[in-house]
């Protein structure tokens, strides 16, 4: 009996990765499972538990490399439609996991309720935005926070409150769980100087960022301590290094676009590149942020 025996209807085999990520590069996932509720979710991951299946969840795919290999697992996404919900309870904002983080920014803006403003050009959905604590210098989710329900990787669901889950700069104490609704603390306001630091971070990142159509993954690397990963890497001269069909990019040091024809190990080897470079230059270790499946 396959160990998918019953999750048939929710249930695909060898599914390319590729057009489900930013970067469009990688090969199939063995089996790719959309659980239609957390009931759903939770019983998925008892299943591979219980037969030592790996298992990885993808969101919109917007901070991750999948290798030209693929991934001999199952990948779950959180795509049904019930995955989408969002609550509104001023101050309190309840959003699942599959919620679209630019979209959730706005609607909580539309509302006069603030504080994610800060998060303005990230994408991912609430899920890998939690996982990850996504931000930047204008703040970072975690920063309105209060509490995550989430389901271990036995399928245990569990509720927790933010301050218990070691929340840091591009990471949390989640490992492995997986993120089904958050509770986020916002401060009702006036919308309309809000609106205008949303739209100043946005226009920020725009001009100093590469193009949304260009086909990334957002900042590969995380920023030392007291360092900016960016600066790092065009002090090293990386700018426009291509190798392959992948190009660290001339706008912004700490991105790589991958062109027509590139593969997940050019992104790989030009990673291994910038690394040894900066690290011969100063000594530091770059720390990767986006995530290689």
């Amino acid at each position: 009996m396959d160990w998918f025996s019953g999750f048939e209807p929710i249930c695909q085999t060898d599914v390319p990765l590729a057009e489900l990520t930013w970067y469009r590069l990688g090969g199939p996932a063995r089996w790719l499972l959309t659980p239609r509720d957390e009931d759903e979710l939770a019983a998925v991951l008892r299943r591979a538990h219980e037969h030592g299946v790996r298992w990885r969840v993808l969101g919109r795919g917007a901070n991750l490399l999948v290798r030209d290999t693929g991934f001999d697992g199952a990948v779950i996404v959180l795509s049904h439609v019930y995955w989408e919900h969002v609550d509104f309870e001023p101050p309190l904002v309840h959003a699942r996991a599959g919620v679209d983080l630019p979209r959730l920014v706005r609607s909580t803006l539309d509302r006069g309720l603030l504080g994610l403003e800060g998060l303005a050009g990230i994408p991912g959905t609430v899920g890998g935005a939690t996982r990850m604590n996504a931000g930047g210098r204008h703040g970072a989710l975690a920063d309105h926070l209060r509490a995550v329900r989430f389901a271990r990787s036995d399928g245990t669901l569990v509720n927790r409150p933010a301050a218990e889950l070691a929340f840091g700069y591009r990471t949390s104490g989640l490992g492995d769980a997986v993120v089904v609704q958050i509770t986020l603390e916002l401060e009702p306001g006036d919308r309309e100087p809000a609106m205008e630091r949303f739209r100043a971070i946005w226009n920020e990142k725009y001009s100093t960022q590469p193009p949304v159509a260009a086909r990334s993954a957002g900042c590969v690397f995380k920023n030392p301590p007291g360092h900016a990963a960016g600066r790092l890497l065009d002090e090293a001269g990386l700018k426009g290094q291509r190798h392959g069909g992948a190009e660290i990019s001339s706008r912004h040091a700490n991105f790589i676009i991958a062109h027509p024809g590139a593969t997940s190990q050019d992104v790989l080897d030009l990673i291994a590149l910038a690394k040894e470079r900066v690290h011969r230059a100063t000594g530091i270790e770059l720390e990767l942020e986006v995530e290689v499946w």
